[in-house]
Formats: C-alpha cells, structure tokens, sequence
C-alpha cells in the first residue's frame, strides 16, 4: 500500500530537514500541513508553490509549539483542511549554547518545551486515530546528541535523550494497531543553520568551502560529507512505507559514520 493520499503533519518544515520532509512527502501524493514560525506572506508562498508543483492539498500554520493551545489548535486545523493525519514528523526544534551554569532558565524551558513535550502534545493529539484506523506512522527527528554528548548544549542533548525515549515508549504502545514510531539521529545536516557556521568560518579564514566544511566535520563524520535534508526526507519516506512496517522503536542514524567511530 502507497502513501498517496494520506494527510502529513510535519513541524519546522519552512526549511531545513522539515521543508525537505513535506516536499519528499508531496511527492509521494500525501497531502502536508506545513508548519513554522515563517511570516504568514511568506507561508503562504510556500503553501501555494508546494500545491501546485505536487497536485495535492498543503496548508500552512504558525503555532508556536510552546503552547499547548496552539498545539491543539494545529491538530483541529490540520484535521480539518486536509483530513486525519496518518503520518506525523516531530521535526521543530531549538538550541542553545551555553555551559550549564549559565543557560537562561527560560531558554532551558522553552527547548524543553519545544523539543520535546510539544512532541509528546502532537503523539497524544494524533494516536487515537491512528489506532482507531490501524495504521500511522510517527517520525521524531532526534539527534547525533541524542545517543551522546557534548559541552555547551545541555538543554539538546537532554532532550534529544528524551525524544529518543519518547520514541521507544510510544512505539510499544502502538505495537497492536499498526501504528510505527521510529526516531531519526542525523549527524551534520545542511541545514540553514550549518549553512550560517560554514559561511562564518569561511569568512574568518578565508579558506573555500570544500576546506571549511573538511575542517567543520572534524573527525565527527567519517564520510567527510554533509548529510543532505532531502536525504533525510527520502529516508522518511521509506519509513512511512510498507517496506517499513516492521521497523519501530529505533533510534535510525544518519551521519556518515559518525556512530561507528
């Protein structure tokens, strides 16, 4: 059984991973709730251009995943524009730099917030359903920093830890009906934000961007390449395939190695 005509819901996804995720999805004939904190013009841009270039049913909405109303509300507006949602991608995210003694409690509760327990909002919202038709995929996109660790970003690697926990959790319960959670760990992804570090360092060194992005990766990713997001939405994809149905619970990595080292 195909994908096509199902409804997606997939957070973050005006750039980066999410937007690749919405577009791989499209593609495959699913109808897509687009989600973001984009201007609502320029929202409705995206809404409008993925509609036409894939023939199906895309929305837009702005909630802000800290809120738990607005969470509720994004579920009723989904369902309600494009039908039950059959697939959801926890893809919206935030982070922080800081040593732990210096992370701003309310940025600490704001990533908590939006990594996670928005997350576990948008599972509760949309499992009965799937349960009651007996098929739904769920995709949390975790983290390399969801499996380990580093300094300076206490509030992602903690989350991440708990969405990967999440992931596990949710999976068992679903077992009976059909239903899949599985968990993504890229490791370095094109992302706009990775884009922004490359960018920097270029400019400070003055070094191209195939050295930069060789010194970038460091020994972390063994491939010495970036994980592209469409990579990720075609693995996604699979994911929400028959060829998939037995996979659930799993922490999948992505990363060029990284995990074997």
């Amino acid at each position: 059984m195909g994908i096509a005509g199902k409804c997606a819901l997939v957070t973050g996804s005006t750039s980066g991973i999410g937007h690749a995720t919405a577009r791989a999805l499209a593609g495959q004939g699913c109808h897509v709730m687009l989600h973001g904190l984009a201007d609502p013009t320029e929202g409705e841009h995206m809404r409008q251009g993925l509609a036409d270039e894939c023939r199906v049913k895309v929305g837009f909405n702005g909630a802000d995943l800290s809120d738990v109303g607005q969470i509720e509300e994004l579920v009723r507006a989904t369902e309600g524009e494009l039908g039950p949602i059959e697939i959801l991608v926890n893809n919206a995210g935030v982070r922080n730099a800081y040593a732990i003694e210096e992370l701003p409690v309310d940025r600490w509760n704001y990533a908590v917030a939006v990594n996670l327990s928005a997350q576990f909002h948008l599972i509760r919202l949309t499992l009965p359903g799937m349960r009651s038709r007996h098929w739904g995929r769920i995709v949390n996109i975790a983290s390399k920093w969801g499996l380990t660790g580093t300094v300076n970003r206490s509030d992602y690697v903690a989350t991440k830890h708990g969405v990967v926990g999440l992931t596990r959790a949710v999976a068992l319960e679903a077992l009976p009906y059909r239903v899949t959670c599985n968990a993504i760990c890229p490791g370095l992804t094109l992302t706009p934000h990775v884009e922004r570090q490359i960018k920097e360092r270029m400019d400070k060194s003055g070094k191209n961007y195939e050295e930069t992005v060789k010194e970038y990766l460091g020994q972390r990713q063994p491939s010495g390449r970036i994980v592209r997001p469409e990579q990720i939405g075609d693995l996604i994809v699979f994911l929400c395939s028959d060829a998939a149905s037995e996979m659930t619970g799993s922490p999948i990595n992505i990363d060029g190695g990284w995990h074997a080292l």
